[in-house]
């Protein structure tokens, strides 16, 4: 069985290939990346390291030959490029005859009014059209993604906010890792969609519990769309990236993030590192 892991020298790529290297002889892995030399550590490990570009449709054509099992690593860029290069990655898939798709997705895909939810519902839905088995990993939010906020509070900023109430089932990178790597590298996961979400947690929460990890106080701002956009502006937040932050404020208060699941558990045989431990641990870094 050979397994493929694309995107695999990003966060989330360079964990999941550790997890299955503990799991899989090496040289059942490969790994597509657009520039080999900087998976040049894998290949000293023995994996199979291979050029795959999501805008370079050829290249994916090798890149996915021979392939059992192929993890789909969602891309970066607006919706219209990820759902391009998305779609490239699903064709080549097809046309290299892989045996299984595995893609990380995003919390209740295929019915979530969050902005991000498109690419993921498009994607799904091309995955399922080949006809090839698969599985969705569903993934809530990343808990790294707060990292930011995490630093400031803990330098004594606060924690600034315009989701209100809404409920977030943040997780590690780490465990979303592990979860992919049990789909790659084990059996039955067939046309299977998992809702990976950790306990749920409002912005009042998550910095409450930030504030038991460091022994100190975290005032949490409450503020409009507005006033949020103007201060991420102020903290030198691109121009075009302060739409997309909004967005996940607004989709956080609508309650799009906001799942409750078990498939940890199904995964991991665990639930998702707690967050007070996983705080603990972004905090030293």
């Amino acid at each position: 069985m050979k397994v493929l892991v694309t995107g695999a020298t990003g966060k989330l790529g360079s964990k999941i290939v550790e997890v299955l290297l503990r799991k899989l002889p090496a040289n059942d892995i490969a790994v597509s990346v657009r520039n080999p030399e900087k998976a040049q550590h894998l290949k000293e490990q023995g994996v199979d390291v291979r050029l795959g570009d999501f805008d370079r449709p050829e290249t994916l054509d090798s890149a996915f030959q021979g392939i059992d099992r192929l993890l789909i690593i969602s891309a970066d860029g607006d919706n219209e490029t990820r759902i391009r290069q998305h779609n490239h990655a699903v064709d080549a898939a097809k046309r290299a005859g892989v045996g299984f798709i595995a893609y990380t997705s995003l919390a209740n895909a295929s019915e979530s009014g969050i902005f991000l939810a498109e690419v993921h519902r498009v994607t799904e839905a091309a995955i399922a059209a080949t006809g090839i088995p698969y599985s969705f990993l569903r993934n809530n939010w990343y808990l790294e993604n707060e990292l930011g906020a995490i630093k400031a509070s803990a330098a004594g900023a606060p924690w600034v906010t315009s989701a209100e109430s809404g409920k977030v089932g943040w997780a590690l990178q780490q465990d979303y890792a592990e979860a992919a790597a049990a789909v790659l590298a084990g059996e039955g996961h067939e046309n299977s969609i998992y809702e990976l979400s950790g306990n749920l947690l409002t912005q009042d929460e998550l910095a409450s519990t930030l504030a038991d990890t460091i022994g100190k106080d975290v005032q949490v701002r409450h503020i409009d769309d507005a006033a949020y956009s103007d201060i991420m502006k102020g903290a030198g937040i691109p121009e075009f990236v302060l739409p997309i932050l909004v967005g996940i404020q607004q989709g956080i208060r609508e309650g799009h993030l906001e799942i409750v699941s078990n498939d940890f558990e199904k995964l991991l045989g665990r639930p998702a590192t707690p967050v007070r431990e996983a705080l603990a641990d972004l905090v030293k870094e």
